[in-house]
Formats: C-alpha cells, sequence, structure tokens
C-alpha cells in the first residue's frame, strides 16, 4: 500500500552511498519543506525531468526548500555506482544523493515507481505524492501550494 498523505516522513536510513552529502544530516530537514525524488539511471523519463528537479533546489531555496534524491535501481545494471556518478555529473545535480541499492529507503517509503516524489510538510508529513511524468506535472504547483508562493 503506498504512503498515505500526512504520514510521517521517513528516516533517511539505509543507504549504501551517498553522495553530494558531505555536511549533510537527514536531520536538519525537520521543521523544513522537503521533497524527496526517487530516480534510476535507466529510466528515460527520470531523465527527461531532471533539468527541472534540480532547478528547484535553486529556485525554491530561499523558500527553505530541501531536495533529497534516492536513486533506486530498476535493474541490476542500474547498481553500477559509476552510472550513478556520471548521471549526478551530466544532470548536474547538487543535492543530497542517496543510493538506494538495497532498497532501504524505497522499502520505508513504500514506493516501487520511477521517478516518484514525496513532498513533505514543515511538520514532516507527506503534503503530496506523485509518480511518472503525468504526476510530475503537478509537483511544481504542489511545491508553490505548500510555500504559499501564489502566481
Amino acid at each position: 500500500m503506498p504512503m498515505r498523505l500526512k504520514s510521517p516522513m521517513p528516516e533517511l536510513k539505509g543507504a549504501t552511498e551517498w553522495f553530494n552529502a558531505e555536511g549533510f544530516d537527514p536531520k536538519e530537514l525537520e521543521g523544513k519543506p522537503t521533497l524527496i525524488h526517487f530516480w534510476a539511471v535507466s529510466c528515460h523519463i527520470c531523465h527527461e525531468v531532471m533539468d527541472e528537479v534540480v532547478s528547484y533546489v535553486h529556485q525554491y531555496k530561499d523558500k527553505g526548500l530541501q531536495v533529497v534524491a534516492v536513486h533506486m535501481p530498476k535493474q541490476e545494471s542500474d547498481m553500477d555506482i559509476e552510472k550513478v556518478k556520471k548521471d549526478i555529473q551530466e544532470y548536474k545535480i547538487v543535492q543530497p544523493v542517496a543510493v538506494d541499492n538495497a532498497y532501504a529507503l524505497a522499502d520505508a517509503f513504500e514506493n516501487q515507481f520511477f521517478p516518484a516524489f514525496f513532498l513533505f510538510d514543515q511538520e514532516g508529513k507527506l503534503f503530496y505524492r506523485a509518480a511518472g511524468d503525468k504526476g510530475f506535472k503537478n509537483v511544481k504547483p504542489k511545491i508553490e501550494q505548500l510555500l504559499g508562493i501564489q502566481e
């Protein structure tokens, strides 16, 4: 069963590796709106939306939004760390990236989709979740709603 709205954000424990995480402590996410973004190197749609996801890091930083990427392998070849590093560089991913080769985070978030987006409010409660390119279309409006940004 997928994670329900208003569910508390699971701890970010069990990652097999972290990138862009120097000085990052998941406990610092407490009290801050947070977008957790699941992706995979072999996921075409993940690549299509990556530039926009990365833009949220910069666009909403001053409003307090935190963004954390979770690389969840879609297939065995996705477990190649060099492929993950290449995508991080190619797509200029600046947010912390958890590598979830043991599926600990996927299990904690009850996620099996690529890409998948989990938006948590300042209280750490699930505000919005979506998957795929159709779900992604609503991520930005939901971020802006959560942050109180009027168009």
